[in-house]
């Protein structure tokens, strides 16, 4: 359904349960980068995107370090992935900046449950 490579591991949704579960009528949530959220949006464009973004490139960077986890070359790699994909938030549906997780949450659920324009 939808591939990508970050940091050179490879990622990615097979097709067949994501459209048995929506034979289903169960709703997919899929967490995927902007590469597969353009597939997606070929594939599906009935989709919903949201977009969950850090409250600033700094804020991000500081995540990261805080984190311990990943060697400098990698965060490196994660800052100008995340600036490129800052760049496309007008292609999404929503775009949520996660600052408070509490905050983020409800208008994630909003964003999700709310009403919506193909309601009625």
């Amino acid at each position: 359904m939808e591939w990508a490579e970050y940091a050179g591991n490879l990622y990615g949704t097979p097709k067949a349960p994501v459209e048995a579960m929506i034979q289903q009528g169960k709703w997919v949530l899929l967490e995927i980068d902007l590469t597969g959220a353009r597939q997606i949006a070929r594939t599906f464009p009935q989709a919903m995107r949201i977009f969950i973004a850090p409250p600033s490139l700094v804020e991000l960077e500081a995540r990261l370090r805080k984190r311990s986890t990943e060697p400098e070359e990698v965060i490196a790699q994660r800052l100008h992935h995340a600036t490129i994909e800052l760049a496309a938030l007008d292609e999404f549906d929503y775009v949520i900046v996660n600052d408070d997780l509490e905050e983020s949450i409800d208008a994630l659920e909003n964003a999700i449950f709310g009403e919506q324009p193909w309601q009625e």
